[in-house]
């Protein structure tokens, strides 16, 4: 397949271009490409490749900064979705599209499924979930896929901050109380490479096995990284003061992809080791 992936310098869209580029005609294009808030330069960076299927990876992510500068947010998170759901619904060309845990508000006991219903409640979650209805709206042919603490060795995520932080101070204040699933960025790509070239279309939720506290996951994070000589001190989520609000409680059910597919993603602690272990994983 020719595959367009937007966004190919990020966290994801890097590992899409590895993971995907030898089985299929991938390019990339990113922000110094084009500016997809722009729909007439939407439409000329997909007309000018003529792809199959168009990954959009490109995404404001910083949900805090969101909170600040909710017009560009919007711009990329929103219409951003929308310019590109055009741009390919005239040429009838596949759309994969990610969202996030983040438009459900976290008050479930349980793990979400695709079909819950949305209660973002920050401006982060709220863009995307306006980008899920621009896609649903504007494209016939659509893969819409939800993850959540999204990490790897490239762009900029939780992971890689932390690691830069722990490299100047003696002790970090990480949140106790928000749960959820971290995701490695390479075990996502391989599950969307899976999913396209099966042709299926729909929401599906996808992270990593199992659950964790943001907390245990900067330990874990240090301890294979070999940091021992930094403190990470459990506290509440109230206490760090974060501009957004984000959800205490948002993991994600991946049974739709395990009886669509008869897969399953790695445990995260088994990815996070691996992620750590390759070439580049601790800058």
């Amino acid at each position: 397949m020719k595959i367009l992936v937007l966004g190919h310098r990020g966290t994801l869209g890097s590992d899409l271009m590895l993971r995907m580029g030898g089985a299929h005609d991938i390019t990339g294009k990113d922000i110094d490409d084009f500016d997809i808030s722009v729909e007439e330069e939407c439409r000329r960076v997909i007309e000018d490749s003529s792809p199959d299927v168009v990954i959009n990876a490109a995404a404001c992510t910083n949900v805090d900064g969101c909170e600040t500068d909710h017009d560009r947010c919007f711009a990329v998170n929103a219409v951003g979705v929308k310019n590109v759901a055009l741009a390919c619904g005239r040429e009838g060309i596949r759309i994969v599209q990610f969202s996030t845990d983040c438009i459900f508000d976290g008050r479930k006991p349980s793990p979400y499924i695709e079909e819950d219903e949305p209660a973002p409640l920050n401006v982060y979650g709220a863009s995307k979930l306006e980008g899920e209805r621009f896609l649903q709206a504007f494209s016939d042919r659509w893969l819409l896929i939800r993850t959540s603490w999204l990490y790897g060795r490239n762009g900029g995520n939780f992971m890689k901050t932390l690691l830069t932080e722990a490299d100047h101070a003696k002790s970090i204040d990480v949140a106790s109380d928000q749960v959820g699933s971290p995701t490695y960025s390479w075990d996502l790509a391989g599950a969307v490479q899976l999913l396209i070239e099966r042709g299926d279309q729909g929401i599906y939720h996808l992270t990593n096995r199992g659950r964790c506290s943001r907390y245990e996951f900067a330990c874990k994070v240090l301890q294979y990284a070999g940091k021992t000589d930094v403190a990470v001190r459990a506290v509440p989520l109230e206490e760090l003061c974060r501009p957004a609000v984000v959800p205490a409680r948002s993991v994600l059910s991946c049974r739709k992809f395990f009886e669509t597919t008869g897969r399953t993603m790695r445990f995260w602690q088994i990815a996070l080791q691996d992620c750590l272990a390759r070439p580049g994983g601790r800058k």
